[in-house]
């Protein structure tokens, strides 16, 4: 292993010059509403910050209070959450609020340990809702910021790995300066979403350039390793717009438990190949509709799902349980990306 030029209290000055003159403009950013800085963490867990951004201002102008947020029914947070996925952050942050209003007074405890003790919240987001809205000299370690520091200290093995994530910790801690920390983890943010990228970096351009050990060893895509990826499941399934003569059509809400738990979507079965017909057949008789008619398929990619789905229309009778909308209702109703896919396809065929 080389020398490092850069020892961890070196990294931060060279780091905040930088974030100065690039650092993002945000609209969480420099804001000290603990509540609002957390609604923004939790929106961009598993979220690029171009699609947070769309939901962030909606979702506080329906919700500027963490009581507003507690006094909300599920589905209606579900309904604005509709498109951003990965639905448990959703139902975990109004849990969290609830037990906010109730054991908290209202006040979105800036206590660590508290505010770790919250349902959705662990270490990353205590650190970076803290230091972001409070100064506070706590670390975070998101993608970005391993990134930056696996290259940066040369950190070997996968960062899943137990010894590999208390190497990592150590490091975010030791790097935190005693002077602006909520800038600096920003700035590593920033380093590691923009320059110091997974595929390709900017070296040339990075501000940590002349002490990255990476760098120094030509070892700059090898690092951070890689973790071994879940095997993606691949689902085949029907789903039928069944629509009345007044142009509403049916859905039907998933189980309270499991994926998409409670979500709203066209009735579906899975069926594979010429079976969908079939299935769309039996599904439309079940509901008090007609004979299907396709309408194309859609494809949807969860983390580790993948769904081919295959959409029929029919005429109904309005017979069908479930709940009978417009498209305009949409916007009220939890109605994940998948399901839009299918119901756009659906009602792209007028008739049957």
């Amino acid at each position: 292993m080389i020398d490092l030029m850069l020892e961890p209290e070196e990294v931060a000055p060279p780091l905040l010059r930088w974030y100065a003159g690039h650092g993002r403009d945000l609209p969480w950013r420099g804001l000290r509403d603990v509540y609002a800085v957390w609604v923004s963490e939790i929106i961009l867990q598993q979220t690029r910050v171009e699609t947070g951004q769309r939901y962030f201002g909606p979702f506080l102008q329906r919700f500027p209070t963490v009581q507003s947020l507690a006094a909300a029914e599920e589905g209606e947070v579900l309904a604005l959450w509709s498109g951003l996925g990965f639905y448990r952050r959703a139902r975990s942050l109004h849990r969290a609020a609830r037990v906010v209003v109730q054991e908290h007074g209202g006040q979105v405890p800036t206590d660590p340990e508290a505010l770790g003790s919250l349902p959705g919240i662990g270490r990353y987001t205590v650190g970076a809702v803290l230091s972001s809205a409070l100064n506070a000299k706590l670390p975070i370690l998101d993608g970005n910021v391993i990134r930056v520091l696996s290259r940066l200290f040369l950190v070997e093995g996968a960062p899943d790995r137990a010894a590999v994530q208390r190497r990592l910790w150590a490091l975010a801690e030791a790097v935190l300066p005693d002077d602006r920390p909520g800038d600096f983890n920003q700035a590593l943010m920033d380093l590691g979403a923009s320059l110091c990228s997974p595929t390709s970096p900017s070296c040339d351009r990075c501000p940590l350039a002349d002490g990255c050990g990476a760098l120094a060893e030509g070892r700059v895509d090898d690092l951070p390793e890689p973790t071994k990826k879940a095997k993606v499941r691949f689902e085949e399934r029907v789903a039928l717009l069944v629509a009345r003569d007044d142009g509403r059509f049916l859905l039907q809400q998933r189980p309270p438990s499991g994926l998409l738990a409670s979500l709203w979507e066209l009735p579906s079965v899975e069926a594979e190949g010429e079976v969908a017909v079939l299935a769309a057949g039996e599904l439309s008789a079940e509901l008090g509709g007609g004979a299907p008619r396709a309408c194309g398929t859609v494809e949807h990619r969860f983390s580790h799902r993948h769904w081919t789905v295959r959409v029929f229309r029919s005429r109904g009778d309005g017979r069908g349980a479930g709940r009978w909308v417009t498209a305009g209702d949409l916007a009220d109703l939890g109605v994940p990306t998948a399901s839009r896919k299918a119901i756009d396809a659906g009602l792209a065929e007028p008739g049957t």
